[in-house]
């Protein structure tokens, strides 16, 4: 079995004392790949570091949709340059998008997420796309952008916007908690099986609410619920999985 974690956050605080033994419970649970994303300058950095220290990170370097307000027009573009610099040490930009569940100046958001996408484009990479709260203006503008490899991260739209991700043949990453999530069952259910990835967003969205911080191996109890809702063996499941990985980001 060879599972895939597309988004995840080990560059945080969570995992400043042990970071070596949640990748190593990874391993053990057959995780080859994490893709750890950076959310803005700082973070950018030490996602670049775990990858170049740990074979089984990859990075993915971005800016936070609300982290935008914090940086001016300047200095989000001399992040742009460094992502550009770094392009053979990254597999994705991420993680990039829009947000309306805080009091951000939207239109900056949409400068900054139309910039990373023209950047995605460019070195011919995935982007990967954060959307709370907007989720129609975020598909939008990637519609008018005409991205082409996009992997939407705990999507949470209705089923009208997950049909037109569908239909723009890109992907729904699926979060540890549709063990517990009817909203991500009913997606799951609904994506088709080359569309579909899988994440933790560590720390976040652990399939327990009992567990307070997620971590990559918890990979495996979404796959568990992923197979039962699509009627698979899990092993058949994960080398899907696996393979849409490969075809996307290798």
């Amino acid at each position: 079995m060879m599972i895939v974690d597309v988004h995840a956050h080990l560059d945080f605080e969570n995992y400043k004392d042990d970071l070596d033994e949640v990748l190593k419970r990874a391993k053990q649970a057959n995780v080859t790949a994490i893709i750890c994303n950076g959310i803005n300058k700082e973070t950018n950095r030490k996602v670049l570091e775990l990858s170049k220290k740990h074979d089984l990170i990859k990075a993915a370097l971005g800016f936070y949709p609300c982290e935008c307000d914090k940086i001016s027009e300047k200095k989000f573009d001399e992040e742009i340059e460094f992502i550009r610099k770094n392009k053979r040490n990254i597999v994705a930009i991420g993680e990039v998008g829009l947000d309306k569940k805080h009091d951000n100046d939207f239109e900056k958001q949409k400068k900054c997420f139309s910039k990373a996408i023209d950047l995605a484009k460019e070195l011919d990479i995935p982007i990967i796309v954060h959307s709370r709260r907007a989720e129609a203006k975020t598909i939008e503008l990637l519609e008018q952008k005409k991205a082409r490899k996009v992997v939407m991260h705990c999507f949470s739209g209705n089923k009208q916007l997950v049909e037109r991700i569908i239909k723009n043949k890109w992907y729904l990453s699926i979060p540890t908690n549709v063990v517990r999530s009817q909203q991500f069952q009913e997606m799951t259910n609904i994506c088709p099986l080359n569309q579909l990835l899988t994440e933790t967003d560590s720390p976040f969205l652990t399939h327990d609410e009992k567990i307070k911080r997620n971590e990559p191996a918890h990979i495996k109890e979404s796959l568990k619920k992923i197979a039962e809702i699509k009627k698979l063996d899990a092993e058949e499941l994960s080398k899907i999985i696996y393979a849409n990985y490969q075809r996307l980001f290798l």
